[in-house]
């Protein structure tokens, strides 16, 4: 079982997968529309609710801003590296976003909503060494934590050359790379690969890429923030790819 925090990723949990939702507890001084909107959504959808005072709140949660409400919750099964090729096998161009390394939960949980709006499969990080999905990634993924699965690996490179005999491209972001990511087809099987913060990808992820792609950019700052750039590269790919064209 795991806690979530914050009025939009505890709504999403209670809209979309309300049987995942074991009790909500929210802050007893608090009466504002949003907070029992929360409150009405949970009894209706039959959740246990408990008032509780501030200072259970931050023994539960920590130094968050938790806006008064959380909810213990059975988290999405991780997929593992086996589920992810099983299934790629049925996908029609699948698109998947892989983070080598990003240390930061906040910036995991931003690509990770991103991703999902983008219609990404799967986000891959590796399992040592790099941000996993904790209260403070879910909260900032406002949701799409429990749409978008999250593949931790054990060797990231080793995963990429798996994709590519899935008939996948692996195509890595790198400020210094010489082609621009407009200039380059997405519109196929593909995994976007992103750096960690400040260092970027690892010489030997950047070796088993198929080609990197920068980002344009017009002012003097030399490199995004990586949740900022994934989700720049992640937007190219499905304007590529025609998904925001309006559906009939």
């Amino acid at each position: 079982m795991e806690t979530i925090f914050g009025l939009h990723a505890v709504r999403i949990m209670l809209e979309r997968h309300p049987e995942r939702v074991r009790a909500v507890r929210l802050a007893e001084r608090r009466d504002d529309p949003r907070l029992r909107a929360v409150e009405e959504l949970a009894r209706k959808q039959q959740r246990p609710v408990e008032r509780v005072d501030a200072h259970a709140l931050k023994r539960l949660l920590g130094e968050v801003v938790h806006q008064g409400v959380a909810a213990d919750i059975t988290p999405l099964p991780p997929w593992s590296e086996d589920e992810l090729l099983a299934v790629l096998q049925s996908a029609s161009a699948p698109l998947l976003l892989a983070l080598d390394g990003v240390q930061d939960p906040h910036n995991l949980g931003a690509c990770l909503r991103t991703a999902d709006a983008c219609g990404a499969l799967a986000v891959i990080v590796p399992r040592d060494r790099a941000a996993q999905l904790t209260p403070a990634a879910r909260k900032v993924a406002a949701g799409a934590a429990e749409t978008t699965p999250v593949v931790a690996v054990t060797n990231l490179v080793r995963t990429l050359k798996l994709l590519k005999e899935a008939g996948l491209w692996v195509v890595g972001a790198d400020a210094a790379a010489e082609r621009s990511a407009d200039t380059v087809d997405l519109k196929g099987p593909a995994v976007l690969v992103l750096g960690a913060e400040g260092t970027g990808l690892r010489q030997l992820t950047r070796q088993n890429c198929d080609f990197l792609v920068r980002l344009p950019q017009l002012g003097a700052v030399e490199s995004l923030n990586v949740s900022v750039a994934a989700g720049m590269l992640l937007y190219e790919t499905a304007r590529q790819r025609g998904r925001w064209q309006r559906q009939e």
